[in-house]
Parts: structure tokens; sequence; C-alpha cells
């Protein structure tokens, strides 16, 4: 069914809204798990993730919170349409994404509030769906956004949710345009399951950007934090024999580029590392994940822990067994 992990969605396989609104609790969507030694694939709900760690893993998770990245806009024309801020460069320079509208450098639409935003230059020159804009409104930009702003919603969610939708338990520094979604199925219950378990929880911040998923594009540049602490607590699990597990590719990121040799230290700032196969990890054991879609760039990330054919057959079982996509969606769990 997947031919160089190139694979059709169909619509039952798309998670339409929140698992609370399909009355699944957060830590009941259901969970992969891939064993890479033996390429046995096991079905568990996500509240018993802890039966699949052992004593000295440390899971990593990422702690940047949703904003409301989605502004109504109107162009010149009276044209109604929307704006995904993606990256934050300063107060009012942003990365930013036009939806259902092409713009050219210059054009000023309005938003709410007496605000507007100038599309200054494509991020890109052989591609113009992510542009450097200038905001110019009338309060402290995140006040602006938190008034005006929505989460952002793709075609396959069928109904607007609040932001706490789209917030995980860790969600602790403000910045990301689009959810950590690895870390959405963790509640109360499974972190005190994963100390039981002998296993410890880290974090990392990496502010995410819009999705690329369908346009076969390479991650763009992200802002990171990988506090010292952190980097003591990889430390410590490495030196005693623990799995380093990443809760989302995000943090895969995050940590890779914080990489010195086989050691993770303290580091911050932008990171364009592309993680793939050829390129390989040097400090991440396993992956949780969600699951992707058809061309995303985020499957050439998974295939520096797994061959074509495991991944192959891994998508294969989830379409087959009924597995959701996207942000609400299941899990996956690359061991």
């Amino acid at each position: 069914m997947i031919a160089g992990l190139s694979f059709a969605l169909p619509p039952a396989n798309e998670a339409t809204t929140a698992p609370e609104r399909r009355r699944v609790e957060r830590d009941g969507v259901r969970l992969l798990v891939t064993d890479r030694a033996t390429g046995a694939h096991h079905d568990a709900a996500f509240r018993d993730l802890p039966r699949f760690l052992r004593r000295g893993d440390l899971l990593v998770v990422n702690d940047s919170a949703t904003i409301p990245a989605a502004l109504a806009a109107r162009a010149a024309n009276g044209a109604r349409f929307t704006v995904h801020l993606s990256t934050r460069i300063s107060a009012e320079l942003w990365v930013a994404e036009p939806r259902e509208r092409t713009v050219s450098a210059g054009e000023r639409a309005r938003l709410d509030d007496e605000g507007s935003v100038t599309f200054l230059a494509p991020v890109e020159a052989e591609q113009s769906r992510l542009w450097y804009v200038l905001l110019d409104v009338p309060e402290p930009v995140d006040a602006f956004v938190d008034r005006h702003g929505a989460p952002i919603r793709y075609r396959y969610v069928a109904e607007a949710l609040p932001l706490a939708a789209y917030q995980t338990i860790f969600a602790r520094v403000r910045g990301s345009a689009e959810m950590p979604s690895a870390g959405r199925p963790f509640s109360a219950r499974v972190l005190a399951g994963i100390r039981a378990a002998g296993a410890e929880l880290a974090a990392i911040t990496l502010h995410t950007g819009v999705s690329s998923a369908e346009r076969h594009e390479r991650p763009y540049r992200e802002w990171f934090d990988v506090a010292a602490t952190t980097a003591s607590a990889v430390h410590a699990a490495r030196s005693a024999g623990g799995r380093l597990i990443a809760v989302g590719t995000t943090v895969v990121r995050a940590l890779e580029s914080a990489a010195a040799g086989e050691e993770v230290v303290a580091a911050n700032g932008w990171t364009d590392l592309i993680v793939t196969r050829e390129r390989g990890t040097t400090v991440v054991d396993a992956l949780l994940t969600g699951f992707h879609e058809p061309q995303a760039s985020h499957l050439d990330l998974l295939r520096a822990f797994a061959s074509d054919a495991l991944l192959e057959s891994a998508y294969e079982h989830a379409l087959a067994s009924g597995y959701l996509w996207h942000e609400f969606g299941d899990v996956h769990l690359l061991a």
C-alpha cells in the first residue's frame, strides 16, 4: 500500500476533531509500538505507554505553547483571507503564510481593530508560500494576537476548537504556530506511570512554524532552547544506559542541534538542521510521534530511525487498523 513512503490517506483515517469531542480522553488515543529489533507492531492505548519503557529511559518533551496564529485579513479590494503567523523574528517582523490568496511584495492588508500586515518579500525566491511580513497593530503584538487570532485549523478539522485544545500538558513558553502534537496525549496519570516505571522526563523548547506537509518542503529555520538542566539529564540517562526518547520530531531537531559529538550541551538559537537517514541521529535513540501525511518531510526524519520496509509495514498496519492521523490523532512509538 505504501510505495517509498508515498501513500493515500483515506478520510476514515483522519482525526476530524479533538479526542475529547469523540468521547475519548487525551491519554485514551491509540498507541502503535513498533519494535525495531524484531519488526513487530503492538497495539495499545496511549495510557499504556509506561509498559513499553525501561528503567533509566529519559523522555524529552517540547514545552512550547501554541499561539492563536490565524488572523483574519482584508485585501485592498475588500477580499477576505487568512494570514497564518509562522515564526516570530522580532515583535513586529514575522514569517507568515497568506491563505486563499496570492500576494505581492509591498502589498498591505487590513487586520481587525485598524491593524495591518505588509508582505515584504517571499522567504525563498523560488516559492512564495511563506513571506516576511510586518505587523502594525495598536497594542503589543502578543495582546493583539491573543484578542484577534484563532488556532490554525486545516480542512480536515470539522469544527472550530478553543486554543486549550491545541495545548499540551507541557505548554509553558508561548511561540508555536502549530501544536507540538506528539505531546498532546500525555496526562497526569501517564506522567505518574512513567516515573513509576523508573523513567524520567526533561523538556526542550522549539517553536514550530506552519506545516509544510502538502508541498514536499523541507523544514524551515526554527528557534530552539536546550537548557543546561536538560543537557545534564540527557548525559545522566545515557551514562546509565537509558534510552533517549524524543517526544516529537521537534524534539529530535532540537536535541540533534544541541549535540556536540555524542553529547547534548546547553544551546539555543535558530536551527536549520534537517535530520534524514543519510545524516542519522547522534544522540536520540527512539521516537514517539504522530502519523505523518503522505510526502511530508517528517517521513524523511522517520527514516533516520527505521528502514523503509519497517516504516511501510507500520503504516500499512496503522491504516488497516483504523489509526487516526493529524494533530488530534493517534501516536506511534519507534523503539
